[in-house]
């Protein structure tokens, strides 16, 4: 059941990584089987988000309900976007998406990554292969930290 939860947890935006594998480990979880399980669970959704999330965003921006969360998604993915794109130029967003996905910090993730990809429109399967190798990264950090016993400061 543990095993469940850590791949829940690892889809969740937000949370993603930086809850999932302090859970696993926390639960007995190996910390290798816990970085695999929350990679390959905040992956899932990263096609769905590049192709889909932006579309859908866009169409609800202006909706009654749904509005003012999708605006601040679509506000939230441009400005990382631009903030990467700003700081690395043309030739550094691979690597700076790559950082921005690994660096485990509130704000920061697969979601927000490919989001912002998306928005930017960037090429998928460079976006995707960034994305990935920043979630690993996060993974590995992440489950360093918990096994320190310092997992709580960044998650």
């Amino acid at each position: 059941m543990n095993y469940l939860i850590t791949f829940l947890i690892g889809m969740v935006p937000l949370i993603e990584l930086r809850g999932a594998v302090p859970y696993a480990i926390a639960t007995g979880i190996p910390m290798w089987q816990a970085i695999v399980i929350g990679v390959i669970a905040n992956m899932l959704p990263v096609p769905i988000i590049f192709f889909f999330a932006r579309r859908v965003l866009e169409w609800g921006a202006d909706k009654p309900v749904i509005g003012g969360f999708f605006t601040w998604c679509l506000k939230k993915g441009h400005s990382g976007g631009e903030k990467l794109k700003k700081t690395a130029g043309e030739k550094g967003l691979f690597w700076a998406l790559l950082i921005f996905v690994g660096i485990p910090l509130p704000g920061t993730g697969a979601w927000t990554g490919t989001l912002a990809a998306s928005i930017l429109d960037w090429d998928f399967k460079n976006s995707v292969i960034a994305v990935m190798l920043g979630v690993i990264l996060a993974g590995l950090i992440m489950g360093t930290l918990t096994v320190l016993g310092l997992g709580a400061f960044l998650g």
